[in-house]
């Protein structure tokens, strides 16, 4: 059994294709983990779709085989080539898909390093899977794991401290653009996390907003949040306001543009559309009076803040290297105390089927039997002292020699428990 994960990003992958990979409504999640998840060789599987990326996770039964199946499913689903997906996937296996994981949940591998929104989203892609069915221990194992080194992270490096979002990245460009935006008002177009932080983000630079959502009631229910400095308008007036304003900033759900040519009329003063939706809300002609900026375009500012993080990002990825080798010392731990803990606990019963016997026959008396418990005890301790190392110490994708040990012994009924009550436990985070 393997972890496995196939890996798009704003790496490997540019936003025209991402945009055509993203799954982030339910509707398109629901249908790529049924794909995927039809396929008997994978037992378990999440999907990660945010602006930057598309990540499959999965616990399978065979890593070459399965990681072309995924592929082919995205590539099914999203009309996207096989072999460019193939050719631009980043495919990770076991302590490579786990090491993976730990440095995305730690925004390690984000656009912005040390943003704190992925560990919201791949909460929320973890939650989903679970719901749907798709998700079982083996990925709680690594879910869990990975908030944890996420955690740490935070915890002991500076990484994520004065965090910085893609939303906050693309305020501070209208800043580089227009300056002081004391006294400037901002249309942002929805009412999501992007959209929130984007209108903090120009809150905290004393600018003003207008938020414009199709539901105006999510709409009225941010600006609430935000204060005196937003306000709301009706989504039938959206080209009213970015034909009078010249800061727009749209992060909606939809899946095809909102601001086209259509609506979007040439105005006689300079105006900056920023794009922070994945599939991209804007498709509109660029002139010497508009200037538009997707995803892709905010690395020019996001490098400058992985310079200054960098120090604490090589401290944050040897957290993720020791958090990454613990997890599978717990994992090969999880695996061998199971059947250890069976072949102990049937010593146990024949001990005592014995003692009862002998007692029965006259061979032992009552008097004595704890000392005989004792000793025999002792007898099996030290004849079950080699076999425990040696299953501790056993590889940890050795399931199939453990599961034999089981059967030698007759024990799989103790085994089957022991396995549900370990990894309850150990899911217990």
């Amino acid at each position: 059994m393997n972890y496995m994960s196939v890996s798009f990003t704003h790496k490997n992958t540019d936003i025209i294709v991402r945009e055509k990979l993203s799954f982030a409504n339910d509707v398109k999640k629901r249908e790529i983990l049924k794909l995927i998840c039809s396929n008997k060789a994978i037992k378990e599987c999440l999907v990660l779709s945010t602006c930057n990326r598309v990540e499959v996770l999965a616990y399978v039964d065979d890593f070459n085989y399965t990681s072309d199946y995924v592929i082919k499913a995205i590539s099914k689903l999203s009309g996207v080539d096989f072999d460019e997906l193939k050719e631009r996937a980043d495919i990770y296996e076991d302590d490579g898909a786990i090491h993976h994981l730990f440095s995305v949940a730690s925004s390690l591998d984000s656009l912005v390093v040390g943003e704190t929104q992925i560990v919201g989203q791949l909460k929320d892609a973890y939650n989903f899977a679970k719901n749907e069915r798709k998700s079982g221990v083996m990925l709680d194992l690594a879910i869990n794991s990975a908030l944890k080194c996420a955690a740490v992270i935070r915890s002991k490096t500076d990484i994520s401290k004065n965090p910085i979002s893609v939303a906050s990245v693309a305020v501070c460009m209208a800043r580089e653009k227009i300056g002081d935006l004391g006294g400037t008002t901002a249309v942002v177009v929805g009412a999501g996390e992007m959209a929130e932080l984007a209108c903090k983000h120009l809150i905290t630079h004393k600018a003003k907003v207008i938020i414009i959502n199709r539901n105006i009631d999510h709409a009225k229910k941010l600006a609430e949040s935000l204060g005196e400095n937003a306000s709301v308008a009706e989504f039938s007036n959206l080209g009213e306001f970015i034909n009078k304003y010249a800061l727009i900033f749209s992060a909606t759900g939809a899946n095809k543009p909102i601001i086209t040519d259509l609506l979007a009329k040439p105005q006689n003063f300079k105006r900056y559309f920023f794009d922070i939706a994945v599939p991209r809300d804007i498709d509109i002609t660029c002139d010497d009076l508009s200037e538009v900026y997707a995803v892709d375009d905010l690395e020019e500012i996001v490098r400058k803040n992985l310079l200054l993080r960098e120090e604490q990002a090589q401290i944050a990825y040897s957290i993720v290297g020791r958090e990454t080798t613990k997890f599978y010392k717990d994992l090969k731990t999880l695996s061998s105390t199971p059947i250890i803990k069976a072949l102990r606990n049937s010593a146990k019963k024949v001990v005592e089927t014995e003692l009862k016997k002998a007692i029965k026959r006259g061979y032992l008396r009552h008097s004595d039997i704890d000392e005989a418990r004792k000793l025999i005890h002792q007898v099996f301790k030290a004849f079950l002292h080699t076999p425990t190392v040696n299953l501790k110490n056993l590889d940890e994708n050795a399931q199939n020699d453990i599961n034999a040990i089981a059967e030698i012994f007759g024990i799989e009924e103790d085994f089957d428990k022991f396995c549900e009550n370990s990894l309850e436990n150990k899911n217990e985070i």
